[in-house]
C-alpha cells in the first residue's frame, strides 16, 4: 500500500474545503468552525496548518492564483490564441466558457477585496493578486508588439472585471461584448509606421496615493 502522510492529506483537505466555501460565500459569511467541521478535522489540526483564519484566506487566494488565473484563463488563453493578439482576445473565450458555466462564482480576488477593504492584509493581498493579472496581460501585450503596455493592461482588466460583474448580473453574453470592445482597444495601442512600440510608456500613470489602484 503506498505510503499516507495525515498531516499533509488533513492540510489539503482543509485548503480545499475552504476554497469551495470561500469561492462560493465570501469571507465573513464562513466561520472557522465550518471549515473545521466540513473537512473532518480537529480543531488543533487546523490551527496547526493555518495559525488564523487570514492565513487561511491567504492560502486560499494563492490556490486560486495557480487554478484561476494561471492554470484557467492563462493556459486556457495560451492554448487557444495561435499569437499574442489571439490569445489576448482568446481570455474573453474563456471566459464566455466559465460564464456559461453553473460553477461560475465571479472574481475571488475583486470578493474579497471588496468585502475586507484595501486596507486590511486580505484586501492588500487581492490587489497583489489582481495586479499579477495584469502583469500578464503586460507580457502578452509585449510579445504583441502593442505600445503604452502598462495603460493598456490596465484598460485590458476593466474589460475583464466588468465583463465578471456583468456576467453575475445574469448577461451570458457578456465576454463576446467584452471581447468587441477589446479588438478596439488593441487598435488603439498599435504602434504608428515607424513608432517604437515603447514609445508613450513613459506617460503611463504612477500608482500612489492613499488609494488602492486595481
Amino acid at each position: 500500500m503506498p505510503a499516507v502522510r495525515p498531516p499533509a492529506q488533513a492540510r489539503e483537505r482543509i485548503l480545499e474545503t475552504a476554497y469551495e466555501l470561500f469561492s462560493r460565500r465570501g469571507i465573513r459569511a464562513v466561520g472557522v468552525d465550518e471549515v473545521i467541521a466540513r473537512s473532518r478535522v480537529a480543531k488543533a489540526t487546523l490551527y496547526r496548518n493555518f495559525p488564523s483564519k487570514d492565513t487561511l484566506v491567504l492560502a486560499f487566494l494563492e490556490r486560486r492564483e495557480e487554478r484561476w488565473t494561471r492554470g484557467y484563463v492563462e493556459a486556457g488563453a495560451r492554448r487557444l490564441g495561435a499569437d499574442p493578439e489571439e490569445r489576448l482576445l482568446a481570455v474573453f473565450d474563456v471566459f464566455d466558457e466559465w460564464f456559461r458555466r453553473p460553477d461560475f462564482d465571479a472574481c475571488a480576488f475583486v470578493n474579497v477585496l471588496l468585502e475586507m477593504g484595501w486596507e486590511h492584509p486580505l484586501g492588500k493581498a487581492s490587489i497583489a493578486h489582481l495586479e499579477n493579472i495584469r502583469a500578464i496581460l503586460r507580457s502578452l501585450a509585449e510579445e504583441a508588439g502593442l505600445r503604452d503596455t502598462e495603460n493598456f493592461a490596465r484598460s485590458w482588466h476593466i474589460l475583464m472585471k466588468g465583463s465578471i460583474i456583468s456576467a453575475a448580473e445574469g448577461d451570458t453574453e457578456a465576454a463576446r461584448r467584452a471581447q468587441e470592445m477589446a479588438r478596439m482597444l488593441i487598435e488603439r495601442h498599435r504602434p504608428a509606421d515607424g513608432e517604437d512600440a515603447s514609445a508613450g510608456a513613459e506617460d503611463a500613470p504612477i500608482a500612489g496615493g492613499d488609494g488602492p489602484v486595481v
